[in-house]
């Protein structure tokens, strides 16, 4: 039975706080500020490791990969863009929204393209790198849910649009093709050859980084650029070195690496001839 009674505001710093009415119902006060409606839920260990916005968008986008039927390269994605974001969490800014994505991007544990048929459009694709956050929850002792990562990496899509935003983009076969002409083995092979590694250029993981900066525009002698900058600059570092990998090197900084200015030559004992 519901009752109707005063709750005062106890042992308040602020003497102005005025008493207010709630609803109780057997002890348990009912708020419209409450959960009347369907919330977001985050684990309390993903928002410590990531920040607080990090998994409230993560989580977000989570749950629309779950939902999406859209297929490319063996994995599930959405697409949206700010402006759709903010409508899903009108608490945050356009701002703040991009802030957290960068964040995401940057750190690796969120993987953006774009599929989109025509060049002018700009809207970005999404889906989370499972087996990046896999591996932290290997670090933590954390049991995996392999069922997720296999519902999330499906060999069947359905036509039909369930994602979050319209309209869907048409696959043309200009992008078909131009998918096919992406030198995806030149270019690890170069990468092996510049920092002494040996990835494999077959990893979907790594084709789909340089999928998505080739569909920003960029060719094969951006990559070969960026590699040789970044070669230069890390590969005798003992510390640095360990970052001249792909998820690094073509992930959302590689504009910035391009542009990068060379550096200045630091003159060593062996390039000059100390016996004339």
């Amino acid at each position: 039975m519901y009752t109707y009674e005063r709750v005062a505001i106890l042992e308040s710093a602020n003497p102005n706080v005025a008493e207010f009415e709630n609803i109780n119902c057997g002890g348990m006060y009912m708020s419209s500020l409450l959960v009347n409606e369907k919330p977001i839920l985050i684990l309390p260990s993903l928002a410590e490791k990531l920040g607080l916005n990090e998994a409230v968008l993560l989580q977000q986008i989570h749950y629309w990969l779950v939902r999406s039927r859209h297929l490319k390269e063996g994995r599930k994605w959405i697409y949206n863009t700010y402006k759709d974001w903010k409508k899903q969490m009108p608490f945050w800014s356009h701002a703040t929204i991009g802030r957290t994505i960068r964040s995401l991007e940057e750190r690796g544990y969120l993987v953006s393209a774009n599929f989109n048929a025509s060049k002018m459009d700009k809207t970005k694709w999404y889906t989370i790198d499972y087996q990046k956050l896999a591996e932290w929850e290997e670090s933590l002792g954390m049991e995996h849910r392999e069922s997720q990562s296999e519902e999330l990496n499906i060999t069947d899509c359905d036509s039909e649009d369930d994602n979050v935003q319209q309209p869907i983009p048409e696959i043309t076969t200009e992008t078909t093709t131009e998918k096919k002409d992406i030198p995806y083995a030149a270019v690890i092979e170069y990468l092996n050859s510049q920092t002494q590694s040996a990835y494999r250029t077959g990893s979907k993981k790594t084709k789909n980084l340089i999928r998505a900066r080739w569909l920003e525009g960029f060719r094969l002698e951006d990559f070969k650029k960026v590699i040789d900058l970044k070669a230069e600059e890390w590969l005798h570092d003992p510390y640095w070195r360990k970052f001249l990998r792909p998820e690094t090197l073509f992930g959302t900084r590689f504009e910035s690496y391009l542009n990068q200015k060379p550096l200045t030559k630091q003159l060593r004992e062996e390039d000059f001839n100390l016996d004339d």
